[in-house]
């Protein structure tokens, strides 16, 4: 991907230049400005009725990967709401892999690690609750996740959507590791029964890596699908899951999003400018925009790109998706791509 200059810069007119330019690179759009509406397929979106939006917050994995502990959970929850993050839409405090303990009680039951997670989930979800945040959680399709420290849910999904809900857990990032071999559709398909049998709306993320090309069947499953391998906090790293999340643009829409991995911003590898850029092209994107740097400790320039309203505004604005204007006709969608929708807030 090549970047125009004036991306780089730190005027809210140069700001503007960026997104427009980068509409204007992104092949899919670009193409098409000016042409013809295209017709895309009406997809299906989960029952639970969330991610009108994509969706805002924070997750522990990219700054801290296994280091996590309740205190960490309790004093970032502490943080977006002093830092004045939450106010601007960050709502989600997402745990990743490693908060459980190695297996399961004699129940069966998935339970917190007692070493890192003592008073449990549910004692954690009330206190995030009680800052009018949301706690999100993880696991894997799988009989262990991706670090192999905890068991995944392949064979217990009904009862961990159960168990989670009663937590009062709000949001569930799903990983495909040690899948047997299994399909991810059925897999995924399967968590998306159990959350909604659960009693509660639980917002469903699926990490399948794009392997699968979820943006073509996870409309109905899932309230966000990657698109991407892992993200790393490097300018090349960045750009390439931008690029690859580009390619899906058009199945992104209310209540399902394409995800091209967590914001790497305020996590050292790339310079304040390049972290601007990253910003600005996820939402661009209409990605989630999960900051998972610490933001307990964040420099001012990581605050001031995190709580740009305008690049924010962008992101949320449910009438434009990644440059679409939607018109409704009959069981179909007309898309529009313009810049209109996208860049409108900005003046």
């Amino acid at each position: 991907m090549h970047l125009p200059a004036c991306l780089f810069a730190m005027e809210p007119k140069a700001l503007l230049c960026a997104l427009f330019s980068l509409l204007l690179l992104t092949p899919a759009v670009g193409a098409r400005l000016g042409g013809s509406p295209e017709v895309v397929e009406k997809s299906p979106t989960p029952q639970n009725g969330l991610g009108r939006t994509p969706q805002m917050g924070w997750n522990s994995w990219n700054h801290f990967t296994c280091n996590i502990n309740e205190q960490t959970i309790r004093q970032v929850a502490d943080a977006m709401v002093d830092t004045g993050l939450a106010k601007l839409g960050y709502e989600y405090i997402n745990i990743d892999d490693c908060w459980a303990a190695h297996d399961r009680d004699s129940q069966g039951n998935l339970v917190p690690n007692p070493s890192t997670f003592p008073s449990g989930m549910k004692a954690l979800s009330d206190y995030v609750h009680g800052k009018g945040l949301k706690l999100g959680i993880y696991s894997d399709a799988g009989p262990r996740t991706c670090s192999q420290q905890m068991p995944g849910s392949l064979g217990h999904e009904e009862q961990d959507a159960k168990t989670i809900a009663s937590w009062g857990i709000d949001y569930l990032k799903y990983d495909n590791c040690n899948d047997q071999g299994m399909s991810p559709q059925p897999s995924f398909s399967k968590m998306s029964r159990a959350l909604l049998n659960s009693g509660r709306n639980i917002f469903f993320s699926i990490c399948e890596w794009g392997i699968d090309n979820p943006a073509t069947w996870a409309g109905g499953v899932g309230n966000s699908w990657r698109t991407a391998g892992d993200i790393k906090d490097e300018w090349g790293s960045m750009t390439s899951n931008a690029d690859s999340n580009d390619v899906w643009a058009s199945y992104a829409r209310p209540g399902g999003w394409n995800d091209p991995d967590m914001l790497e911003v305020g996590n050292g590898g790339m310079t304040t400018e390049e972290y601007r850029s990253h910003f600005s092209i996820w939402a661009l994107a209409k990605a989630p925009l999960l900051a998972s740097c610490d933001i307990r400790s964040m420099s001012k320039e990581t605050k001031e790109i995190l709580s740009n309203q305008n690049v924010i505004a962008v992101n949320q604005d449910a009438l434009g998706v990644q440059g679409h204007k939607v018109q409704k006709d009959g069981n179909q969608e007309v898309s529009k791509r313009t810049a209109e929708p996208m860049l409108g807030r900005m003046s």
